[in-house]
């Protein structure tokens, strides 16, 4: 059974390297950022509190994300292990995660601020679906409509420069400590996630001694 947590900034690549961890190895892919997701779609009372946070350019509450990483952690489906990305968040939460799971490694997406706002800011969600796009890697074939259902691409609501900034300086507060706490522990092997998604993603398995993606060769 193998275990390992994602970080990185937003923008980093952390869901797609995730899947494709999780894809290959049968490993149970957590992703935070899903969870919320889904309850905002299906308009549940966590949904409609995420939702107000996100229009205002906020992150959601630590303890809220406790609460979720827990509740879906117990659910006990992952036979074969997890990759979990956006958690823990700070300290208290790296230490409780820690106590309770012992981790295969932690992988640490390295993306510099100037390369996060170029990603973030070029990114495009599809008003009916939700499909997500990038203009800059993942453009569609039409502009401003979607491939999969034709609806109207639009930004973000929280896809603007100042919110962004507001998010990098949350994010480098509270998780460089959780990243420098893990690192003492010598869980953490950093990768440079400026590269293409397959470059970072053998990047990461040679660190943790995994064999290539099965739609590669060696």
């Amino acid at each position: 059974m193998r275990k390992y947590v994602i970080m990185g900034v937003q923008g980093s690549g952390k869901g797609t390297q995730s899947a494709l961890l999780a894809d290959d190895l049968d490993l149970v892919h957590i992703s935070v950022g899903d969870i919320f997701r889904w309850h905002v779609k299906n308009h549940t009372k966590l949904g409609a509190q995420v939702r107000r946070l996100v229009a205002a350019g906020e992150l959601v509450g630590d303890d809220l994300v406790e609460d979720v990483v827990r509740d879906r952690l117990q659910q006990h489906d992952w036979n074969y292990g997890f990759i979990i990305d956006g958690f823990p968040r700070n300290r208290r939460q790296a230490e409780f995660f820690l106590e309770s799971y012992d981790l295969d490694g932690v992988i640490h997406l390295d993306l510099p601020d100037e390369e996060v706002r170029r990603r973030v800011l070029a990114r495009r969600l599809c008003s009916r679906c939700g499909m997500d796009y990038n203009l800059i890697a993942h453009r569609p074939s039409t502009e401003g409509r979607c491939d999969v259902c034709g609806g109207e691409l639009v930004t973000r609501t929280d896809d603007t420069p100042d919110a962004l900034a507001r998010r990098l300086r949350d994010y480098h507060t509270k998780n460089d400590p959780v990243v420098e706490l893990f690192r003492r522990k010598e869980y953490v092997m950093t990768i440079d996630a400026r590269a293409d998604k397959t470059t970072v993603q053998q990047a990461i398995r040679t660190r943790l001694g995994l064999p290539p993606h099965s739609g590669e060769t060696a």
